[in-house]
């Protein structure tokens, strides 16, 4: 599995790494003062743009260090939780505390009558952003790499039927961006346990006539493998009544406990907590459709892609000609894709590989070419790619010329993999909710490997992007895609 760590690291499926005690979220001492200094030091280009012209600059800048500290720990960037995490590091979180910060300045600006330049003001200003998200990346980095290790985790004793306690600890084992690391199982019932977690207890079929006898059960199990948190999946077997008699017990023994919904890449923001008449129940938010957000993400893709397109004729120009002089054919491939509910349209892009290429494919896959898993396919040192084109495909320059599809409202600029026609005529239920939105031209596929990603992997990340879609998610793959593009990691 892909950047996974949890069962691999702590069970018999792989050899485990040698580890130091992990307290609940636990990382290296470094990353606060790193980001202290980071905010601290905003405040030097201010004074620095300010020094000459108004008497307080060095005060000003004081202010202004002072100011965003207050209102990144304010919005408690600086909690051992999230020093570190992609919530709390990411551009998003760095741009909402930078509007905040502008609106505390603009507040004491007009209250002490300050006649600093605003335009000045705001070039000193754009400093603490850019600090902050180096800060960020280089802790967010850092903590994913010790997580590999395993360190800087929680160590987690998952509770629950065996069928969904082996879907719960092989997803936790799918991605390495969480903090949890799955230390043990409890099942309940006698079913075999298919995901290779350590046993050592089990909760009977039904529940126990003594009240104590599932927590001491459990409570052994986090004794004996020093768990930090109690994960219950409740079923059949595990439901109202016992699960809560085991949160008085784990509670009372001062062990935290967290429960399943039993949902799957549903993001936060869709969700909403309600209690009625004692009950626990989530309120989930359909997918954003349409609306205001979506008439929003329409214009900007539009207006991005004609002033790209204006600003890109030189490079068009020159890629043109490399195209064109190096090898025989078109300087543009035109390819039928299928977009938003299954219409076909044609995809432009420089062409990279020989003019007959699309001939030569089926010989390929019959000699076994194809070194994808699934529908799509994808060959590392395919014969097909010209010299030029390998190039093109590193900086993903080949798919510029998307620009014109996503300025005539076939594609936008962030969105799922356009698929090809024999793709989707080969579709199941599940995949067919990819066409649910427009396809992009980059999105959480090209920033999350590109083309290393298996087919199940590229599916979970396209419904994943489709299910919990939003302009500021859109803002952040953006910003991602640069770096992933710079990188250069999976592109062939």
């Amino acid at each position: 599995m892909p950047g996974g760590y949890g069962v691999r690291a702590l069970t018999g499926r792989g050899r485990a790494h040698p580890r130091r005690e992990a307290r609940p979220g636990e990382k290296p001492d470094w990353y606060l003062p790193l980001a202290l200094c980071a905010d601290a030091l905003a405040g030097v280009p201010v004074t620095a743009l300010l020094a000459g012209h108004v008497p307080h600059a060095a005060a000003a800048g004081l202010l202004t260090a002072a100011a965003w500290i207050a209102v990144r720990a304010a919005r408690r960037r600086y909690t051992p939780a999230v020093l570190g995490e992609a919530r709390a590091a990411g551009l998003l979180a760095v741009a909402g505390d930078w509007m905040v910060l502008l609106g505390v300045l603009a507040v004491l600006r007009t209250a002490f009558g300050d006649t600093v330049s605003p335009g000045r003001a705001l070039a000193g200003l754009t400093a603490a952003p850019v600090l902050a998200l180096t800060a960020g990346t280089v802790t967010r980095r850092h903590l994913l790499a010790v997580r590999r290790t395993p360190h800087a985790v929680r160590r987690v004793l998952v509770v629950g039927e065996p069928a969904t306690a082996d879907l719960v600890v092989d997803h936790l084992a799918q991605r390495a961006e969480h903090p949890y690391v799955v230390a043990a199982v409890v099942p309940v019932g006698a079913a075999r346990l298919e995901c290779g977690a350590a046993v050592t207890a089990r909760l009977g079929p039904v529940p126990p006539t003594g009240p104590a006898e599932d927590a001491g059960i459990v409570l052994g199990a986090v004794r004996e493998h020093k768990a930090d948190l109690v994960l219950v999946a409740p079923g059949p077997r595990l439901a109202a009544e016992r699960l809560r008699r085991l949160s008085w017990a784990l509670h009372d023994a001062d062990v935290p406990l967290a429960v399943l919904p039993g949902l799957i890449d549903v993001g936060v923001r869709r969700v909403q907590l309600d209690a009625p008449a004692g009950l626990a129940m989530l309120h989930i938010a359909p997918p954003v459709r349409a609306g205001a957000q979506v008439a929003l993400k329409t214009a900007v893709d539009r207006t991005g892609a004609a002033l790209g397109l204006l600003l890109l004729v030189p490079l068009f120009a020159v890629l043109a000609a490399a195209v064109r002089c190096t090898s025989r054919g078109p300087v543009f491939h035109r390819q039928t894709r299928h977009g938003r509910a299954g219409a076909p349209f044609t995809m432009w892009k420089f062409r990279t590989m020989v003019a007959d290429a699309e001939a030569r494919k089926a010989e390929l896959e019959r000699a076994g070419g194809n070194e994808n898993d699934g529908l799509m396919f994808k060959m590392r040192h395919d014969p097909r790619i010209t010299r030029v084109g390998r190039l093109l495909r590193r900086w993903s320059l080949d798919e510029l010329p998307q620009l014109v599809n996503v300025l005539r409202g076939e594609m936008s600029l962030v969105g799922p993999r356009p698929p090809l026609p024999e793709e989707v005529a080969r579709y199941d239920e599940l995949a067919l909710r990819r066409l649910a939105v427009k396809p992009g031209i980059t999105g959480l596929w090209q920033v999350s490997g590109r083309s290393e990603l298996s087919w199940d992997e590229t599916l979970a990340i396209d419904l994943r992007y489709v299910d919990n879609w939003s302009l500021a998610s859109d803002v952040d793959v953006m910003a991602r895609t640069l770096r992933a593009v710079v990188d250069g990691r999976g592109a062939f």
